[in-house]
Protein backbone atom coordinates (compact mmCIF):
# COMPACT_ATOMS: atom_id res chain seq x y z
CA UNK A 1 0.00 0.00 0.00
CA UNK A 2 1.44 3.34 -1.11
CA UNK A 3 0.47 6.28 1.10
CA UNK A 4 1.26 9.91 0.33
CA UNK A 5 0.49 12.72 2.76
CA UNK A 6 0.29 16.35 1.63
CA UNK A 7 0.70 18.73 4.56
CA UNK A 8 2.12 22.11 5.52
CA UNK A 9 -0.33 24.22 3.53
CA UNK A 10 -3.99 24.61 2.66
CA UNK A 11 -6.01 21.93 0.90
CA UNK A 12 -9.12 23.25 -0.85
CA UNK A 13 -11.80 20.56 -0.98
CA UNK A 14 -14.27 22.71 -2.91
CA UNK A 15 -16.00 26.04 -2.45
CA UNK A 16 -18.65 24.62 -0.11
CA UNK A 17 -16.57 22.80 2.52
CA UNK A 18 -13.95 24.21 4.88
CA UNK A 19 -10.34 23.98 3.79
CA UNK A 20 -8.18 21.40 5.56
CA UNK A 21 -4.48 21.26 6.35
CA UNK A 22 -3.60 17.83 5.00
CA UNK A 23 -4.60 15.32 2.31
CA UNK A 24 -4.00 11.57 2.49
CA UNK A 25 -3.74 9.57 -0.74
CA UNK A 26 -3.73 5.77 -0.63
CA UNK A 27 -2.81 3.88 -3.80
CA UNK A 28 -3.65 6.92 -5.88
CA UNK A 29 -7.05 7.52 -4.27
CA UNK A 30 -7.92 10.28 -1.80
CA UNK A 31 -8.68 8.80 1.62
CA UNK A 32 -10.47 10.14 4.66
CA UNK A 33 -8.26 12.55 6.60
CA UNK A 34 -8.24 10.26 9.62
CA UNK A 35 -6.88 7.32 7.61
CA UNK A 36 -3.96 5.66 9.44
CA UNK A 37 -0.65 6.88 8.10
CA UNK A 38 2.22 4.38 8.25
CA UNK A 39 5.68 5.51 9.32
CA UNK A 40 7.06 4.99 5.82
CA UNK A 41 4.42 7.13 4.11
CA UNK A 42 5.74 9.68 1.64
CA UNK A 43 5.44 13.19 3.05
CA UNK A 44 4.96 16.14 0.68
CA UNK A 45 5.50 19.58 2.22
CA UNK A 46 3.22 22.15 0.60
CA UNK A 47 5.47 24.89 2.00
CA UNK A 48 2.54 27.09 2.89
CA UNK A 49 1.00 26.76 -0.56
CA UNK A 50 -2.47 25.86 -1.79
CA UNK A 51 -3.43 22.40 -3.05
CA UNK A 52 -6.40 22.47 -5.42
CA UNK A 53 -8.41 19.86 -7.29
CA UNK A 54 -7.26 19.39 -10.86
CA UNK A 55 -8.70 21.88 -13.30
CA UNK A 56 -10.90 21.03 -16.25
CA UNK A 57 -11.32 22.86 -19.52
CA UNK A 58 -14.97 22.93 -20.48
CA UNK A 59 -14.47 24.15 -24.06
CA UNK A 60 -11.24 23.82 -26.02
CA UNK A 61 -9.86 22.54 -29.31
CA UNK A 62 -6.61 20.66 -28.56
CA UNK A 63 -6.39 19.15 -32.03
CA UNK A 64 -6.61 22.55 -33.72
CA UNK A 65 -4.01 23.90 -31.29
CA UNK A 66 -1.66 21.04 -32.13
CA UNK A 67 -2.20 21.46 -35.84
CA UNK A 68 -1.30 25.15 -35.63
CA UNK A 69 2.24 24.17 -34.69
CA UNK A 70 2.75 22.65 -38.13
CA UNK A 71 2.43 26.06 -39.74
CA UNK A 72 4.09 29.39 -39.05
CA UNK A 73 3.50 31.24 -35.79
CA UNK A 74 1.19 34.08 -36.81
CA UNK A 75 -0.68 35.13 -33.69
CA UNK A 76 1.85 37.77 -32.66
CA UNK A 77 2.31 39.19 -36.16
CA UNK A 78 1.47 42.88 -36.01
CA UNK A 79 1.02 43.62 -39.73
CA UNK A 80 -0.02 42.05 -43.00
CA UNK A 81 3.55 42.36 -44.24
CA UNK A 82 4.81 40.35 -41.27
CA UNK A 83 2.26 37.58 -41.86
CA UNK A 84 3.07 37.44 -45.56
CA UNK A 85 6.80 37.19 -44.84
CA UNK A 86 6.28 34.31 -42.40
CA UNK A 87 3.98 32.49 -44.81
CA UNK A 88 6.53 32.90 -47.58
CA UNK A 89 9.28 31.41 -45.41
CA UNK A 90 6.95 28.56 -44.43
CA UNK A 91 6.14 27.82 -48.07
CA UNK A 92 9.85 27.77 -48.92
CA UNK A 93 10.40 25.01 -46.35
CA UNK A 94 7.39 22.92 -47.34
CA UNK A 95 6.62 20.80 -50.38
CA UNK A 96 2.98 20.25 -49.35
CA UNK A 97 0.52 20.85 -52.20
CA UNK A 98 -1.74 22.82 -49.85
CA UNK A 99 -0.61 25.11 -47.04
CA UNK A 100 -3.20 25.24 -44.25
CA UNK A 101 -2.33 27.10 -41.07
CA UNK A 102 -3.23 29.79 -38.60
CA UNK A 103 -4.14 31.60 -36.69
CA UNK A 104 -3.81 35.32 -37.35
CA UNK A 105 -5.03 38.39 -35.47
CA UNK A 106 -7.97 39.79 -37.43
CA UNK A 107 -7.75 43.18 -35.70
CA UNK A 108 -4.69 44.27 -37.68
CA UNK A 109 -6.88 45.07 -40.70
CA UNK A 110 -9.91 47.36 -40.38
CA UNK A 111 -13.03 45.23 -40.24
CA UNK A 112 -10.96 42.03 -40.28
CA UNK A 113 -11.24 41.60 -44.07
CA UNK A 114 -8.06 40.32 -45.77
CA UNK A 115 -7.21 40.32 -49.49
CA UNK A 116 -6.06 37.21 -51.39
CA UNK A 117 -3.59 39.32 -53.38
CA UNK A 118 -1.59 40.01 -50.23
CA UNK A 119 -0.93 36.30 -49.81
CA UNK A 120 -0.24 35.93 -53.54
CA UNK A 121 2.90 37.99 -53.05
CA UNK A 122 4.34 35.17 -50.94
CA UNK A 123 2.74 32.08 -52.50
CA UNK A 124 1.26 32.56 -55.97
CA UNK A 125 1.38 28.93 -57.11
CA UNK A 126 -0.10 26.83 -54.28
CA UNK A 127 -3.32 27.13 -52.30
CA UNK A 128 -2.93 28.82 -48.91
CA UNK A 129 -5.65 28.78 -46.24
CA UNK A 130 -5.10 30.67 -42.99
CA UNK A 131 -7.59 30.57 -40.13
CA UNK A 132 -8.29 33.72 -38.19
CA UNK A 133 -7.95 33.49 -34.42
CA UNK A 134 -11.71 32.89 -34.15
CA UNK A 135 -11.80 29.92 -36.59
CA UNK A 136 -15.02 31.37 -38.00
CA UNK A 137 -13.13 33.26 -40.70
CA UNK A 138 -10.38 32.29 -43.14
CA UNK A 139 -8.01 34.18 -45.40
CA UNK A 140 -7.08 32.42 -48.65
CA UNK A 141 -4.94 33.22 -51.65
CA UNK A 142 -6.02 33.32 -55.28
CA UNK A 143 -4.70 29.81 -55.96
CA UNK A 144 -7.00 28.41 -53.26
CA UNK A 145 -10.01 30.23 -54.72
CA UNK A 146 -9.10 29.00 -58.20
CA UNK A 147 -8.64 25.40 -57.02
CA UNK A 148 -12.09 25.50 -55.42
CA UNK A 149 -13.72 27.18 -58.40
CA UNK A 150 -14.82 30.16 -56.32
CA UNK A 151 -15.27 33.25 -58.48
CA UNK A 152 -17.62 36.17 -59.03
CA UNK A 153 -20.38 33.82 -60.17
CA UNK A 154 -20.19 31.57 -57.10
CA UNK A 155 -23.19 32.17 -54.86
CA UNK A 156 -22.80 32.40 -51.11
CA UNK A 157 -23.42 28.95 -49.63
CA UNK A 158 -26.25 28.57 -47.15
CA UNK A 159 -25.02 29.75 -43.74
CA UNK A 160 -21.75 31.14 -45.11
CA UNK A 161 -20.49 34.26 -46.85
CA UNK A 162 -17.88 35.03 -49.48
CA UNK A 163 -16.59 38.56 -48.89
CA UNK A 164 -16.43 40.34 -52.24
CA UNK A 165 -14.83 43.31 -53.92
CA UNK A 166 -16.96 45.99 -55.52
CA UNK A 167 -16.94 44.09 -58.83
CA UNK A 168 -18.29 40.92 -57.17
CA UNK A 169 -15.06 38.96 -57.27
CA UNK A 170 -14.05 37.17 -54.05
CA UNK A 171 -11.79 39.28 -51.86
CA UNK A 172 -10.05 36.37 -50.17
CA UNK A 173 -11.91 36.32 -46.84
CA UNK A 174 -14.42 33.54 -46.22
CA UNK A 175 -16.90 33.75 -43.36
CA UNK A 176 -18.22 30.69 -41.46
CA UNK A 177 -17.65 27.02 -42.17
CA UNK A 178 -19.85 26.54 -45.25
CA UNK A 179 -17.88 29.24 -47.08
CA UNK A 180 -14.51 28.12 -45.71
CA UNK A 181 -15.28 24.53 -46.65
CA UNK A 182 -15.78 25.51 -50.29
CA UNK A 183 -11.99 25.67 -50.26
CA UNK A 184 -10.96 23.28 -47.47
CA UNK A 185 -13.03 20.43 -48.89
CA UNK A 186 -10.54 20.39 -51.77
CA UNK A 187 -7.55 20.12 -49.44
CA UNK A 188 -6.25 16.74 -48.25
CA UNK A 189 -7.15 15.75 -44.68
CA UNK A 190 -4.39 15.67 -42.12
CA UNK A 191 -2.45 12.42 -41.77
CA UNK A 192 -3.50 10.46 -38.67
CA UNK A 193 0.07 10.04 -37.42
CA UNK A 194 0.64 13.80 -37.60
CA UNK A 195 -2.60 14.45 -35.76
CA UNK A 196 -1.61 12.01 -33.03
CA UNK A 197 1.58 13.99 -32.47
CA UNK A 198 -0.50 17.17 -32.40
CA UNK A 199 -2.71 15.65 -29.69
CA UNK A 200 0.27 14.48 -27.64
CA UNK A 201 1.78 17.97 -27.67
CA UNK A 202 -1.57 19.59 -26.88
CA UNK A 203 -2.17 17.20 -24.00
CA UNK A 204 1.21 18.03 -22.54
CA UNK A 205 0.35 21.73 -22.65
CA UNK A 206 -2.95 21.15 -20.85
CA UNK A 207 -1.48 18.84 -18.22
CA UNK A 208 1.32 21.31 -17.49
CA UNK A 209 -1.36 23.82 -16.54
CA UNK A 210 -3.07 21.47 -14.09
CA UNK A 211 -5.84 20.34 -16.44
CA UNK A 212 -6.90 16.69 -16.24
CA UNK A 213 -10.04 16.69 -18.44
CA UNK A 214 -11.00 18.62 -21.55
CA UNK A 215 -14.14 19.00 -23.61
CA UNK A 216 -12.96 18.83 -27.22
CA UNK A 217 -15.68 21.15 -28.43
CA UNK A 218 -15.63 20.47 -32.17
CA UNK A 219 -14.97 17.07 -33.70
CA UNK A 220 -15.54 16.00 -37.29
CA UNK A 221 -15.75 12.33 -38.25
CA UNK A 222 -12.33 12.47 -39.93
CA UNK A 223 -10.76 13.70 -36.66
CA UNK A 224 -11.84 10.68 -34.61
CA UNK A 225 -9.20 8.15 -35.79
CA UNK A 226 -6.37 10.30 -34.42
CA UNK A 227 -8.04 10.54 -31.01
CA UNK A 228 -8.67 6.80 -30.91
CA UNK A 229 -5.11 6.00 -32.00
CA UNK A 230 -3.67 8.29 -29.33
CA UNK A 231 -5.91 6.75 -26.66
CA UNK A 232 -5.09 3.16 -27.59
CA UNK A 233 -1.37 3.88 -27.56
CA UNK A 234 -1.61 5.42 -24.09
CA UNK A 235 -0.41 8.80 -25.33
CA UNK A 236 -3.33 10.97 -24.29
CA UNK A 237 -2.02 13.19 -21.52
CA UNK A 238 -5.49 14.26 -20.33
CA UNK A 239 -8.90 12.64 -20.44
CA UNK A 240 -11.17 14.02 -23.14
CA UNK A 241 -14.73 13.97 -24.35
CA UNK A 242 -15.35 14.52 -28.06
CA UNK A 243 -18.27 16.72 -29.10
CA UNK A 244 -19.37 15.70 -32.59
CA UNK A 245 -20.57 18.62 -34.72
CA UNK A 246 -24.20 18.62 -35.79
CA UNK A 247 -24.48 19.80 -39.39
CA UNK A 248 -27.75 21.66 -40.04
CA UNK A 249 -27.53 20.86 -43.75
CA UNK A 250 -27.48 17.11 -43.02
CA UNK A 251 -29.92 16.96 -40.15
CA UNK A 252 -31.76 14.81 -39.04
CA UNK A 253 -30.23 12.06 -41.17
CA UNK A 254 -26.83 12.77 -39.59
CA UNK A 255 -27.94 11.68 -36.11
CA UNK A 256 -27.62 7.97 -36.84
CA UNK A 257 -24.08 8.54 -38.11
CA UNK A 258 -23.17 10.44 -34.94
CA UNK A 259 -24.52 7.60 -32.80
CA UNK A 260 -22.41 5.04 -34.71
CA UNK A 261 -19.29 7.19 -34.34
CA UNK A 262 -19.84 7.64 -30.61
CA UNK A 263 -20.49 3.92 -30.08
CA UNK A 264 -17.23 3.08 -31.87
CA UNK A 265 -15.28 5.27 -29.43
CA UNK A 266 -16.88 3.78 -26.32
CA UNK A 267 -14.40 1.99 -24.08
CA UNK A 268 -11.26 3.70 -25.33
CA UNK A 269 -8.98 4.59 -22.38
CA UNK A 270 -9.35 8.16 -21.24
CA UNK A 271 -11.68 9.00 -24.11
CA UNK A 272 -15.44 9.40 -24.41
CA UNK A 273 -17.69 10.64 -27.19
CA UNK A 274 -20.97 11.43 -25.50
CA UNK A 275 -21.70 14.97 -26.71
CA UNK A 276 -23.15 16.67 -29.78
CA UNK A 277 -22.00 20.20 -30.57
CA UNK A 278 -24.31 22.77 -32.13
CA UNK A 279 -23.05 26.02 -33.60
CA UNK A 280 -26.27 27.93 -32.99
CA UNK A 281 -24.76 31.05 -34.55
CA UNK A 282 -21.40 32.58 -35.44
CA UNK A 283 -19.49 35.47 -33.88
CA UNK A 284 -20.09 39.18 -33.45
CA UNK A 285 -16.87 40.29 -35.09
CA UNK A 286 -17.92 39.10 -38.56
CA UNK A 287 -21.65 39.84 -38.13
CA UNK A 288 -22.68 36.17 -37.96
CA UNK A 289 -23.74 36.02 -34.30
CA UNK A 290 -27.55 36.03 -34.13
CA UNK A 291 -28.97 39.12 -32.44
CA UNK A 292 -32.50 40.07 -31.45
CA UNK A 293 -31.98 43.49 -33.03
CA UNK A 294 -29.80 44.56 -35.94
CA UNK A 295 -26.11 45.23 -35.56
CA UNK A 296 -25.20 48.83 -34.90
CA UNK A 297 -23.00 48.98 -38.01
CA UNK A 298 -24.89 46.70 -40.42
CA UNK A 299 -28.49 46.06 -41.44
CA UNK A 300 -28.48 42.45 -40.36
CA UNK A 301 -29.33 40.43 -37.27
CA UNK A 302 -26.66 37.86 -38.09
CA UNK A 303 -26.48 34.44 -39.66
CA UNK A 304 -28.17 31.80 -37.47
CA UNK A 305 -27.23 28.22 -38.27
CA UNK A 306 -30.35 26.78 -36.63
CA UNK A 307 -33.80 28.27 -36.49
CA UNK A 308 -35.18 28.04 -32.93
CA UNK A 309 -37.83 25.42 -33.68
CA UNK A 310 -35.34 23.26 -35.58
CA UNK A 311 -32.79 23.58 -32.78
CA UNK A 312 -35.35 22.57 -30.18
CA UNK A 313 -36.28 19.46 -32.18
CA UNK A 314 -32.64 18.56 -32.83
CA UNK A 315 -31.64 18.89 -29.17
CA UNK A 316 -34.59 16.72 -28.16
CA UNK A 317 -33.52 14.11 -30.72
CA UNK A 318 -29.97 14.12 -29.32
CA UNK A 319 -31.33 13.68 -25.83
CA UNK A 320 -33.45 10.73 -26.95
CA UNK A 321 -30.36 9.23 -28.61
CA UNK A 322 -28.42 9.41 -25.33
CA UNK A 323 -26.22 12.42 -26.06
CA UNK A 324 -25.32 15.40 -23.92
CA UNK A 325 -25.50 18.70 -25.78
CA UNK A 326 -22.99 21.55 -26.14
CA UNK A 327 -24.35 24.74 -27.71
CA UNK A 328 -22.19 27.54 -29.09
CA UNK A 329 -24.35 30.65 -28.63
CA UNK A 330 -22.92 34.17 -28.89
CA UNK A 331 -25.74 36.57 -29.73
CA UNK A 332 -28.77 37.19 -27.53
CA UNK A 333 -31.11 35.58 -30.07
CA UNK A 334 -28.91 32.48 -30.16
CA UNK A 335 -28.75 32.30 -26.37
CA UNK A 336 -32.54 32.58 -26.23
CA UNK A 337 -32.87 29.73 -28.73
CA UNK A 338 -30.45 27.64 -26.65
CA UNK A 339 -32.48 28.23 -23.49
CA UNK A 340 -35.65 27.35 -25.42
CA UNK A 341 -34.00 24.06 -26.42
CA UNK A 342 -32.99 23.40 -22.81
CA UNK A 343 -36.56 23.88 -21.68
CA UNK A 344 -37.58 21.21 -24.16
CA UNK A 345 -35.52 18.59 -22.33
CA UNK A 346 -35.89 19.99 -18.80
CA UNK A 347 -36.97 16.63 -17.37
CA UNK A 348 -33.89 14.92 -18.80
CA UNK A 349 -31.66 17.62 -17.37
CA UNK A 350 -33.10 16.99 -13.92
CA UNK A 351 -32.32 13.28 -14.38
CA UNK A 352 -28.66 13.90 -15.24
CA UNK A 353 -28.46 14.83 -18.90
CA UNK A 354 -26.00 17.68 -19.46
CA UNK A 355 -26.69 20.75 -21.59
CA UNK A 356 -24.00 23.39 -21.83
CA UNK A 357 -24.33 26.83 -23.41
CA UNK A 358 -20.84 27.94 -24.37
CA UNK A 359 -19.77 31.59 -24.62
CA UNK A 360 -23.18 33.22 -23.83
CA UNK A 361 -21.61 36.51 -24.80
CA UNK A 362 -24.78 38.61 -25.01
CA UNK A 363 -27.85 37.59 -23.01
CA UNK A 364 -31.11 39.49 -23.04
CA UNK A 365 -32.00 40.38 -19.43
CA UNK A 366 -35.47 38.91 -19.94
CA UNK A 367 -33.93 35.46 -20.41
CA UNK A 368 -31.92 35.35 -17.20
CA UNK A 369 -34.85 34.46 -14.89
CA UNK A 370 -35.58 31.43 -17.07
CA UNK A 371 -32.39 29.79 -15.81
CA UNK A 372 -33.75 29.31 -12.29
CA UNK A 373 -35.67 26.15 -13.15
CA UNK A 374 -33.13 24.62 -15.53
CA UNK A 375 -30.06 22.48 -14.87
CA UNK A 376 -28.04 24.37 -17.46
CA UNK A 377 -24.30 25.10 -17.46
CA UNK A 378 -22.98 28.35 -18.91
CA UNK A 379 -19.41 27.68 -20.02
CA UNK A 380 -17.70 31.06 -20.13
CA UNK A 381 -14.32 31.89 -21.61
CA UNK A 382 -13.16 34.25 -18.86
CA UNK A 383 -10.13 35.62 -20.71
CA UNK A 384 -12.55 37.31 -23.11
CA UNK A 385 -14.21 39.35 -20.36
CA UNK A 386 -12.00 42.41 -20.67
CA UNK A 387 -11.56 45.45 -22.87
CA UNK A 388 -8.82 44.14 -25.18
CA UNK A 389 -8.24 45.09 -28.84
CA UNK A 390 -10.83 42.62 -30.10
CA UNK A 391 -13.43 44.09 -27.78
CA UNK A 392 -12.67 47.76 -28.45
CA UNK A 393 -11.83 47.58 -32.17
CA UNK A 394 -14.26 44.95 -33.44
CA UNK A 395 -16.90 43.84 -30.94
CA UNK A 396 -18.20 47.06 -29.40
CA UNK A 397 -18.52 48.88 -32.74
CA UNK A 398 -20.67 45.98 -33.95
CA UNK A 399 -22.96 46.02 -30.92
CA UNK A 400 -23.24 49.76 -30.43
CA UNK A 401 -24.62 51.69 -27.44
CA UNK A 402 -26.92 49.87 -25.07
CA UNK A 403 -25.58 46.37 -25.72
CA UNK A 404 -22.18 46.61 -24.06
CA UNK A 405 -23.13 44.08 -21.36
CA UNK A 406 -21.24 40.88 -22.13
CA UNK A 407 -20.03 37.71 -20.40
CA UNK A 408 -22.44 38.21 -17.52
CA UNK A 409 -20.94 35.59 -15.26
CA UNK A 410 -22.18 36.93 -11.97
CA UNK A 411 -25.67 37.67 -13.29
CA UNK A 412 -25.99 34.21 -14.84
CA UNK A 413 -24.88 32.57 -11.60
CA UNK A 414 -27.31 34.66 -9.56
CA UNK A 415 -30.11 33.71 -11.95
CA UNK A 416 -29.47 29.99 -11.40
CA UNK A 417 -27.05 28.88 -14.11
CA UNK A 418 -24.17 26.63 -13.17
CA UNK A 419 -20.83 28.10 -14.27
CA UNK A 420 -17.92 26.34 -15.89
CA UNK A 421 -14.81 27.74 -17.54
CA UNK A 422 -13.25 26.88 -20.87
CA UNK A 423 -10.38 28.46 -22.74
CA UNK A 424 -11.49 27.91 -26.35
CA UNK A 425 -7.79 27.22 -26.97
CA UNK A 426 -6.19 28.03 -29.46
CA UNK A 427 -8.43 31.11 -29.65
CA UNK A 428 -6.99 32.04 -26.27
CA UNK A 429 -4.41 30.48 -23.97
CA UNK A 430 -5.24 27.34 -21.94
CA UNK A 431 -3.78 29.08 -18.88
CA UNK A 432 -6.53 28.51 -16.28
CA UNK A 433 -4.99 30.87 -13.76
CA UNK A 434 -5.08 33.70 -16.28
CA UNK A 435 -8.76 33.02 -16.82
CA UNK A 436 -9.46 32.99 -13.10
CA UNK A 437 -7.62 36.28 -12.69
CA UNK A 438 -9.70 37.91 -15.43
CA UNK A 439 -12.97 36.51 -14.05
CA UNK A 440 -12.18 38.01 -10.66
CA UNK A 441 -10.78 41.37 -11.82
CA UNK A 442 -12.27 41.92 -15.33
CA UNK A 443 -8.85 43.41 -16.12
CA UNK A 444 -5.96 42.53 -18.40
CA UNK A 445 -2.58 41.35 -17.13
CA UNK A 446 -1.49 44.98 -16.64
CA UNK A 447 -4.47 45.75 -14.42
CA UNK A 448 -6.46 47.79 -16.94
CA UNK A 449 -9.01 49.20 -16.79
CA UNK A 450 -8.86 50.43 -13.22
CA UNK A 451 -11.66 48.80 -11.27
CA UNK A 452 -12.36 46.29 -14.02
CA UNK A 453 -14.47 46.19 -17.19
CA UNK A 454 -18.15 45.96 -16.23
CA UNK A 455 -17.01 45.32 -12.65
CA UNK A 456 -20.41 44.27 -11.31
CA UNK A 457 -19.94 41.02 -13.26
CA UNK A 458 -16.76 40.08 -11.39
CA UNK A 459 -16.73 36.72 -9.61
CA UNK A 460 -15.26 35.97 -6.21
CA UNK A 461 -12.08 33.90 -6.11
CA UNK A 462 -14.04 30.94 -4.71
CA UNK A 463 -16.66 31.13 -7.45
CA UNK A 464 -13.99 31.35 -10.15
CA UNK A 465 -12.10 28.38 -8.71
CA UNK A 466 -15.34 26.39 -8.58
CA UNK A 467 -16.09 27.19 -12.22
CA UNK A 468 -12.66 25.87 -13.24
CA UNK A 469 -12.92 22.71 -11.13
CA UNK A 470 -16.27 21.43 -9.84
CA UNK A 471 -18.18 23.41 -12.47
CA UNK A 472 -16.38 21.66 -15.31
CA UNK A 473 -16.76 18.34 -13.50
CA UNK A 474 -20.53 18.84 -13.36
CA UNK A 475 -20.56 19.77 -17.04
CA UNK A 476 -18.75 16.49 -17.71
CA UNK A 477 -21.30 14.53 -15.67
CA UNK A 478 -18.46 13.40 -13.43
CA UNK A 479 -18.92 15.58 -10.35
CA UNK A 480 -18.46 12.63 -7.96
CA UNK A 481 -14.96 11.86 -9.23
CA UNK A 482 -13.52 15.16 -10.44
CA UNK A 483 -13.31 18.75 -9.31
CA UNK A 484 -12.87 18.24 -5.55
CA UNK A 485 -10.22 17.02 -3.12
CA UNK A 486 -12.35 14.58 -1.15
CA UNK A 487 -12.82 10.81 -0.88
CA UNK A 488 -15.16 9.33 -3.48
Amino acid sequence: MAVVVFRGGTVRIDGHQPDVDRLVVVDGTIAESWHPVPDDAEQVDLEGGLLLPAFGDGHAHPLLAGRERRGPELRDAASVAEIVARVGAWAARSEAPWLVGGSYDATIVPGGMFDARWLDEAVPDRPVVLHAWDYHTAWVNTAALREAGVDADTPDPPLGRIVRRDDGSPLGTLVERPAIDLVLDRAPHAVVAADVEALVWAGEQLAARGISWVQEAWTEAHDVPAWVTAARSGRLRVDADLALRADPTRWPAQLAELRRTADAVAGEPGLTCRTVKFFVDGILENHTAHLLECYHDAETRGLPNWQPEHLRDAVAACDAAGFDVHLHAIGDAAVRAAIDAAEGIADSLRRGRRLTIAHAQVVDPADLPRLADLEVTFCFQPQWAMADAVMTDLTLPRLGPGRERQYRMRAAQAAGARLSFGSDWPVTSPDVLAGIRTAVTRQDADGAPTGGWQPDERLTVDDALDAATSGVAFQAGDQDHRGLCAPE
